[in-house]
């Protein structure tokens, strides 16, 4: 086991290289740079789009803007040197967790993003340990009732939800509960009042719930419906193996059938989407955070998109790759704990 984790520890790093390059290529290939953002603010006082401008400047409406100019521009963002450059001195920037600053925000990248990160931690958290802590116990027990009035209900129920899109379902929360037409319970726009501070403490938390309520129903209903009928049919799966009657026929109870027995292996599916849990620090959606006013990780990669941020998307590029690859050996790891039969070489 130590080996395959070194072995697969070893092979972050060159996949970690190849997913920065190819993102690297592509941002700097698109249309659009933050020399051309800062012309057209120089040009018009902010205003949107470059349109009419090609890459680095070159373009047909640099009228009123010196040559100068443009040349302190492009070293000030580092574009006075060719690509390849650029991108070895990301990488010798990176050696020490140094991603830049951000052309937008005119801070260090890291600051900006982890300045988002209440957002995704608390519902990215939320939603993960909720779904589990639901859909574990509501899938085995449909498994146990398979085929009763229960089973038919609470699926019927689960598919119409997941084949509601998440903004979707925001959209006729917020009408129907949110002040909207019908009823004013929930208040929407940010995680906490603007009389927050004068709150009571009991004030506070039941003022943090309310903002918390409708935006977390939303984050998690796409993976409710998924995780509920993947242990579902997992354990009714594991149930018609021999095994299990065998453990019948031994005269054991259908509790300790059940839940000693079949469970532990029925549970080796869902081992998978154990290492997801790191991804809730960058859990994020830009129709939602937009719906609900937010301001989380989704919204700023929308944002540091358009403004062509490229400090800061390659900062959230190279984040979300870490924890996706971290997420996907210790997905691994819980395939032993869960299974100890299992043994990677």
């Amino acid at each position: 086991m130590f080996e395959y984790v070194l072995r697969r520890l070893l092979l972050v790093i060159p996949t970690l290289f190849g997913i920065t390059l190819i993102v690297f290529i592509i941002i700097n290939l698109a249309p659009g740079s933050p020399i051309e953002q800062k012309l057209q603010q120089m040009r018009f006082g902010g205003g949107a789009g470059a349109s009419g401008v090609n890459n680095l400047g070159g373009s047909s409406g640099q009228q009123g803007v010196s040559n100068e100019v443009i040349e302190a521009l492009k070293k000030q963002y580092g574009f006075d040197k060719p690509m390849h450059e650029r991108y070895i001195l990301w990488l010798k920037n990176l050696c020490r967790l140094d991603f830049g600053d951000s052309f937008t925000y005119e801070e260090p990248v890291i600051d900006v993003i982890v300045s988002k990160f209440p957002v995704s931690i608390q519902f990215g958290v939320a939603s993960f340990i909720l779904t589990y802590l639901v859909c574990i116990p509501l899938g085995v027990w449909k498994a146990v009732k398979k085929g009763s009035a229960f089973d038919l209900l609470s699926s019927f129920v689960l598919f119409v939800f997941y084949s509601i899109p998440s903004f979707m379902l925001g959209i006729l929360l917020i009408v129907y509960f949110a002040g909207g037409s019908f009823y004013d319970w929930f208040p929407i726009g940010g995680l906490k009042s603007d009389n927050y501070s004068e709150l009571t403490f009991a004030g506070q938390i039941w003022d943090r719930l309310l903002h918390f309520v409708l935006p977390l129903l939303c984050y998690m209903i796409g993976s409710f419906t998924t995780l509920t009928m993947l242990m579902r049919n997992s354990l009714i799966e594991e149930i018609s193996k021999d095994y299990v009657r065998t453990a019948r026929a031994k005269g054991l109870d259908e509790k300790t059938v059940y839940l000693k027995h079949a469970l532990r292996n029925a549970m080796i599916p869902i081992a998978t989407g154990i290492g997801s849990f790191l991804s809730v620090f960058f859990a994020g959606s830009l129709l939602l955070e937009t719906i609900f006013q937010l301001d989380g990780i989704g919204l700023l990669s929308y944002k540091s998109v358009l403004s062509r941020d490229y400090n800061v998307i390659m900062g959230l590029i190279f984040i979300q790759s870490v924890l996706f690859l971290a997420g996907n050996i210790i997905s691994d790891l819980m395939y032993v704990v869960v299974d100890p039969r299992i043994d990677f070489k």
